[in-house]
């Protein structure tokens, strides 16, 4: 047989997956890995998708999405942020973050083209910059400095194949929000060098201290905006995302998109609508309940021993397990066969992760006070 598409074949499995596959096979674990909300989608927007249901909402939309959703999506972006984006040609639904980020990728470029990636980063970054025919260029970031990019190490790895600047703020899996002097700094590196801006703010509501910077805010014409309902709306499942660019840039991502993936689910859509037209209580409860469990489970890592910067954004905790002499895929590991406790080795973001593990405290309360208990054991075991 001939050979398959070296790419992909290269690319490993998800580093995520692995540990929670062996975890689906045990009894009581307490699971800190999966990057979902543990609330369910809010009632009203439930009953707005049953609605659309009943009422035979079950055609495609145009490809671009439907016109009221791309309005309250602008119309958000603009009174939050003060990013401007035309919802009639800037802005596109696609099917979650994820087609957003491999359609924007495929757009922009040409085979060969390098995308600066710092890390540690989402698991899918580097192989979707692979998939596009592009290279990815890792930079690293470190924990001492809460992982802010710093614009020096970024415009030491630039070279004439340089074609874009993808980052996400808050992160993936540090929970790290860029400061406003970060961005600013890379804004002008972008500027210099006439490169693009990828940012994915699917995070952006969960931020606790301070306010988000919304990069599109700084640069909109060379800035391509990734966003969704997944995270603040608890909407995972219903595969709702959005893309905001300079015109160029939409128009070629809504031709791509026709020919794949046509559009995404005129009910999820129609739920989406509702996400945003009604009141803001769902979320602000939600990023409450977050913010109080964040306070708890950075406390608690600290008291058992365990370094760890404090989050300021998204539902992540990314303690050091440095003093506990392991490697982050042993401390893994054994952590989930001797306590029943399921992170993620930070090792599978990228080599800065080395050395740390990624803890989601989008759970119940007392199941991370329970983990706590547990990883504490673990500790004085070794």
């Amino acid at each position: 047989m001939r050979p398959l598409n070296s790419v992909i074949a290269a690319c490993p499995p998800s580093g995520i997956r692995r540990f929670f596959d062996i975890a689906a096979e045990m009894d009581d674990v307490i699971s800190l890995g999966v990057g979902e909300p543990d609330f369910v989608t809010p009632w009203r927007i439930r009953e707005a998708g049953i609605y659309a249901l009943e009422h035979g909402y079950t055609t495609y939309t145009s490809n671009a999405g439907l016109p009221r959703l791309r309005e309250l999506i602008c119309d958000d972006l603009a009174g939050r942020y003060g990013a401007t984006y035309d919802p009639r040609d800037e802005c596109l639904i696609t099917t979650g973050v994820s087609e957003g980020l491999d359609l924007v990728l495929r757009v922009l470029l040409n085979p060969g083209d390098e995308v600066i990636v710092p890390e540690p980063c989402y698991v899918a970054y580097e192989p979707c910059v692979g998939f596009a025919g592009g290279t990815p260029v890792r930079v690293p970031t470190r924990w001492e400095d809460d992982f802010a990019i710093a614009a020096d190490v970024v415009a030491a790895a630039i070279t004439p194949r340089t074609k874009a600047i993808l980052i996400g703020s808050p992160a993936n899996p540090t929970g790290a929000v860029q400061p406003r002097a970060a961005l600013e700094a890379l804004v002008r590196l972008a500027e210099e060098h006439d490169l693009y801006l990828i940012s994915d703010e699917i995070y952006d509501r969960l931020t606790y201290d301070g306010v988000h910077t919304c990069l599109g805010a700084l640069a909109r014409d060379r800035t391509v905006l990734l966003g969704g309902f997944s995270k603040a709306h608890a909407m995972t499942g219903w595969r709702v995302g959005w893309i905001c660019a300079p015109q160029p840039v939409a128009e070629l991502c809504v031709r791509v998109h026709q020919y794949t993936m046509l559009c995404a689910p005129h009910v999820s859509q129609l739920a989406a609508v509702e996400a945003l037209s009604g009141p803001d209580d769902d979320v602000e409860g939600m990023v409450a309940d977050y913010d109080r469990r964040r306070r708890v489970f950075v406390k608690g890592l600290r008291e058992i021993g365990l370094d760890c910067p404090e989050p300021g954004g998204a539902f992540y905790a990314f303690p050091s397990i440095r003093s506990s002499g392991l490697d982050s895929e042993t401390f893994a590991e054994r952590l989930l066969h001797a306590e029943s406790v399921a992170v993620v080795p930070g090792n599978v973001f990228g080599p800065s992760g080395e050395g740390h593990i990624r803890c989601s405290y989008a759970t119940a309360l007392p199941q991370l006070e329970e983990a706590l208990v547990r990883i504490d054991r673990f500790l004085h075991s070794l």
